[in-house]
């Protein structure tokens, strides 16, 4: 599994818990309805989320 399989396991949560909270946040706000590929809005903006916290956490 590697070395780093609770960290990835952790990032990849945190990642998906962002995105979906920022999906709760735009549609209170209205914003969803101005997206038009939502799908791979909110796929980026988790995956961002994921890889910052795992270059704060393991990076240099």
């Amino acid at each position: 599994m590697g070395a780093y399989f609770p960290g990835w396991m952790a990032c990849a949560l945190i990642g998906v818990a962002t995105a979906v909270g920022l999906r709760v946040l735009f549609l209170l706000t209205g914003l969803d309805a101005l997206l038009s590929f939502r799908l791979f809005t909110y796929v980026a903006l988790g995956v961002i989320a994921a890889l910052t916290v795992w270059t704060l956490v393991f990076g240099p």
